[in-house]
């Protein structure tokens, strides 16, 4: 529905550099959980060059759908020459964006060389032609708290004078040292200010990005290592030993091709255990790797990226120290990490406060997996994730850990787990490592297991071998407690995942059947299907199990149960052994939770949609209205949920078990990194209650 009031916000700034995509990026992640459809809006953009990143970045976190060429106002070249028509301009733009929003982000100019003195003054004024509330943000980077607040004195005034009003003012960059005396140098102003730390992953550039400053070509190493940031460059010109001695974490090695001792030198510590792990080595002059050196180096496996580039040892340099990361779309690691600050230091919840925004009752996909990320964050549970030797598992972990969801413990051999961690630029220190096959837990384990399971003939020592298996290990950090849930099946089947589960923690007192559900985030709304993986075909008790454990999910994670149990017959239309299974299971369902709105047996469009319900059932509480869908066996959940997810274009999320004393969750083989920390999040939930 189109905003029926303004419910724009303006992110300006007084000079470049400022760090305002982190602070677009944060306003603009709790909007997407606030509203159904944001839009983003850049007022001025660069006549004739590339796509605006910046933009291109800020619409691949919308939910509005807008194309790229809608969201754009005016050149500056346009502005320059016409200010009244360019404003005009503008506004009639961005209310063409505002009209198919709830809400717009609205983010001015870059002060890149086309600057003038008086471009915050513009932007003061296009946001008071919008009606738009600004957002000030100014750099804090080697500035004293005094020269901050003086900078934020006079551009307050500027952005009055434009009869613009200012929500809040982000002192962003600043040194972590002095954040507590820039906060107390800004706290007299009104409105609020808030101070951000410098991170300097925000503004270290990509490998990708320093191959292309060099003209190079990558010769060796892993493909996927080039998005991982070069934390710092060393040109190493002196020999080998003391270019040893001054290798840190994510260095960019500069070095010429004949430089064979150097090359050796930082390859074999690269490999080595208790050296740093580097973003690259660049090899300049344009020289090649002498034979025998080119084959020893690739004998050692090495995943780093080596690029050669035909330019002298002070071009190079010069060329890799001029360069300035970006945050782009595809940077997952500096998103995640600009998340976590604007979460950490800025009050975002209040500031949006300040908008005119009608909450809508629709909730989409983007605002379910915000909620289910700050519903973990609110409680956070340590979770276990058995394999690490899976590079997703890995890049989720880092998510998970940089955004504060959930403790970890990664099984596997630690030495490992941690040097392709920093290969890929994860943060994984937070991150418990536990190696199955050598922890002192195994013997205390496998005792456990071994008397769990003497009904079943299991002795100590096979219990000694079983235990080595990384599900039985993390299943039984579970048992124990030194974890509260499980997340695994990234490399393994669901069998090989749950089986474990079943046998060490058992189901819950008054359920009898493991089951599932998955979460259908459909465009307006979130559904609860099952059972849709685990129980083929379900006697009438089973049903009443997966019934009754399915709207306990669902009303865990914000959805308020109304059951329908499915089949093909509506009410007492039809007759056969399998309606009858669904009606004995809708009655056990009535009897073990009278409270419970639950109805059945009913078809699938007479429970979802109200015109059909109105016909086929038009006294009952749940047609037309359910929101957990019980089908009637594995064969039709499981193809249902595939097809609604296919064809309607919804996320689903799980499958999530249920009935466990404590949560044990599956995911696909398939699964992407967004998958798992969503299923991560799940499972802390499910720990928070159980």
């Amino acid at each position: 529905m189109p905003a029926e009031t303004n419910s724009g916000i303006y992110i300006a700034s007084p000079e470049g550099d400022t760090g305002k995509s982190t602070i677009a990026l944060g306003i603009l992640h709790r909007l997407a959980a606030t509203v159904a459809k944001v839009g983003v809006f850049r007022p001025i953009t660069r006549l004739g060059e590339d796509r605006d990143y910046i933009l291109d970045l800020l619409l691949s976190q919308t939910t509005a759908g807008l194309p790229y060429e809608d969201c754009v106002g005016v050149s500056y070249q346009q502005l320059h020459e016409d200010p009244d028509a360019a404003i005009g301009d503008i506004v009639d733009r961005y209310h063409r964006v505002a009209d198919r929003c709830d809400a717009v982000l609205i983010v001015g100019s870059d002060y890149t060389d086309v600057a003038a003195p008086s471009e915050l003054s513009t932007n003061a004024r296009i946001a008071a032609n919008l009606g738009a509330p600004v957002v000030l943000a100014v750099k804090a980077k080697d500035r004293s708290p005094g020269q901050v607040a003086e900078i934020v004195d006079v551009c307050l005034a500027e952005i009055r004078t434009q009869h613009a009003h200012t929500a809040a003012v982000v002192a962003n960059r600043c040194d972590p040292a002095g954040m507590q005396a820039m906060a107390a140098a800004l706290e007299p102003f009104d409105p609020k200010c808030y101070v951000v730390p410098e991170e300097p992953l925000l503004v270290a550039p990509a490998v990708a990005e320093l191959q292309t400053a060099v003209e190079g070509t990558v010769i060796a190493g892993d493909p996927a290592l080039l998005s991982r940031e070069a934390m710092h460059v060393l040109v190493a010109g002196m020999t080998a030993e003391h270019v040893l001695e001054r290798l840190n974490e994510g260095v960019a090695v500069i070095t010429a091709g004949d430089r064979s001792d150097v090359v050796l030198a930082v390859a074999s510590a690269h490999a080595a255990e208790g050296f740093p792990s580097m973003s690259c080595l660049i090899l300049n002059g344009g020289l090649e790797l002498h034979p025998s050196i080119a084959s020893l180096v690739a004998g050692l496996g090495l995943r780093l990226p080596i690029i050669t580039t035909r330019f002298g040892t002070f071009e190079t340099a010069s060329r890799v120290g001029s360069v300035r990361g970006r945050v782009t779309a595809n940077s997952w690691r500096k998103i995640d990490t600009a998340l976590a600050l604007m979460d950490a230091h800025v009050d975002i919840e209040d500031l949006l406060t300040q908008l005119t925004i009608a909450i809508p009752s629709v909730v989409t996909p983007q605002m379910f997996t915000y909620q289910l990320l700050d519903w973990a964050r609110s409680d956070r549970k340590h979770i276990v994730l058995p394999e690490g030797d899976d590079d997703r598992i890995l890049t989720a972990a880092g998510r998970l850990l940089g955004r504060k969801v959930a403790d970890l413990t990664i099984l596997g051999d630690e030495a490992e787990i941690r040097s392709r961690a920093a290969e890929l630029g994860l943060d994984l220190s937070a991150a418990a490592v536990l190696d199955p096959q050598t922890s002192d837990l195994c013997d205390k384990f496998a005792e456990q297991y071994a008397e769990l399971r003497k009904h079943k003939g299991v002795t100590v020592e096979q219990a000694r071998e079983i235990i080595h298996d990384v599900s039985y290990f993390g299943t039984m950090l579970v048992h124990n407690d030194m974890v509260d849930g499980m997340v695994s099946g990234a490399r393994h089947t669901t069998a090989h995942t749950v089986r474990p589960s079943f046998e060490i923690i058992k189901t819950l007192p008054d359920v009898s059947t493991v089951s599932s559900i998955f979460l259908m985030c459909l465009s307006d709304r979130v559904l609860a299907y099952g059972d849709c993986a685990i129980v083929p075909d379900p006697t009438s008790e089973q049903l009443a199990d997966i019934a009754v454990s399915s709207a306990r999910t669902a009303a865990r994670f914000g959805i308020d149960p109304r059951v329908a149990m499915l089949s093909y017959s509506t009410g007492t239309s039809g007759t056969g052994v399998e309606v009858d299974k669904v009606r004995a299971a809708t009655e056990l369902v009535r009897e073990r939770e009278p409270d419970l709105l639950v109805d059945g047996p009913i078809q699938y469009d007479a429970a979802v949609e109200p015109s059909v319900a109105k016909t086929k059932m038009p006294d009952s509480k749940v047609a037309g209205r359910a929101t957990v869908l019980i089908f009637p066996d594995l064969n039709t959940g499981n193809n249902t949920y595939k097809a609604v997810q296919r064809s309607a274009g919804a996320i689903a999320i799980g499958p999530v078990l249920q009935g466990l004393k404590k949560p044990v969750n599956d995911l696909s083989r398939g699964a992407l990194v967004e998958d798992i920390v969503n299923t991560v999040a799940i499972t802390a939930i499910q720990a928070q209650t159980l």
